[in-house]
């Protein structure tokens, strides 16, 4: 609370100044548009700018750029901070999801800090299956741009899947992240998450691989922003990651888990590595089996939550849509995009939702 009440309180000077300077160059008017074909200095583009928050206190506008210090995101004041918020399902399938109203609404009713957009690679309409590049990619930009103006973290998932091998589509990969790490590098509220499931026979070498060439694109444009990485067996093998690290600052290792499916022993696993030194981002869970459909475990899911608070590990919830399955946080006959009721909730929805808002 001081470092905000210092903030507003830099604000509110630096508004009396420029007052007082606009009123001894002649008032409002000075500052009036001409017909004289204005400035030749460049319309700076919103999506290549820190985010300009009006009013103050958003997620980004406390915290800033983050980075990995240890185990755990630290914000840019030094102090440990916890992503909290929703993955979108594939951005093909459900693109009415990417909008202001809806991230608007999980900030401020759900105190989400964060939006995970989950491209898929591979499936029906997939980025390297036959689907519309640039209509993907124009959706991306909008949900990184959306997020951005509200203040918000918001992570750029490359969705590996059905392919299970990211490096099937590595050259795809490289291009697609070196486009928007470009765009977005200089931002500070952007993560991204290069491959999200490895799967099948794909080895920690094979990802690792994969890493080590894409990663470096990335930080050609953004030196800083944290990558997550996936690991094997569907992002819950951290065995192999741990034993044989990237070499790379401000990178962690994604953890998946379905709390009807996914019990103590991942749960250690978690916990084991963590104690080793491993930053472990939880960037996809949900609390019914691991097809994302089924019934809830709300025993197992609260252990979850108790661990993953315990140590700080950040967590995106499986999925904002309103598919008819039990991961999806709406319930299919609502169509809805903000303000839902608990009626309108799934039960994943509901459990979400009280844990973000405490």
């Amino acid at each position: 609370m001081m470092r905000k009440n210092k903030l507003k309180l830099l604000t509110a000077l630096l508004l009396v100044i420029a007052m007082l300077a606009l009123t001894a160059c002649g008032g409002a008017d000075a500052t009036a548009p001409t017909d004289d074909g204005g400035s030749d200095a460049a319309v700076p583009n919103i999506a290549q700018q820190p985010p300009m928050v009006k009013g103050g206190d958003t997620p980004f506008d406390e915290h800033g750029a983050l980075s990995v210090v240890g185990t755990e995101i630290h914000d840019a004041e030094g102090e440990v901070y916890a992503l909290r918020g929703m993955s979108t399902h594939g951005l093909a399938w459900f693109p009415q999801y990417v909008n202001e109203e809806t991230f608007k609404y999980l900030r401020d009713e759900w105190h989400t800090n964060c939006v995970r957009l989950a491209m898929y690679t591979y499936e029906y309409g997939g980025y390297c299956s036959g689907g519309d590049k640039e209509q993907l990619k124009s959706l991306v930009r909008s949900g990184v741009d959306i997020a951005t103006n509200l203040g918000m973290y918001v992570i750029v998932d490359w969705h590996v899947l059905g392919e299970q091998n990211p490096l099937t589509f590595k050259e795809d990969a490289k291009a697609f992240f070196n486009e928007m790490s470009a765009s977005y590098g200089a931002q500070g509220n952007v993560l991204y998450e290069i491959c999200n499931e490895p799967n099948g026979g794909t080895s920690w070498d094979n990802v690792k691989s994969y890493a080590e060439e894409v990663i470096p694109v990335i930080r050609a444009n953004d030196p800083d922003g944290i990558i997550i990485v996936g690991t094997p067996t569907w992002s819950q093998n951290l065995w192999d990651a741990a034993a044989k690290p990237l070499a790379y600052d401000n990178v962690m290792y994604a953890l998946h888990f379905y709390a009807a499916t996914h019990k103590d022993d991942l749960r250690n696993t978690m916990e084991t590595c963590i104690n080793n030194g491993l930053p472990v981002f939880v960037s996809e869970f949900g609390i019914c089996d691991a097809s994302g459909n089924g019934s809830v475990d709300i025993t197992s899911a609260d252990k979850w939550k108790a661990l993953i608070e315990k140590y700080h590990v950040s967590a995106m919830c499986w999925n904002l849509s309103n598919k008819n399955e039990a991961s999806a946080i709406i319930r299919d006959g609502c169509t809805k995009l903000s303000g839902w009721t608990d009626g309108e909730l799934s039960e994943e929805g509901r459990w979400v939702r009280d844990w973000f808002k405490q």
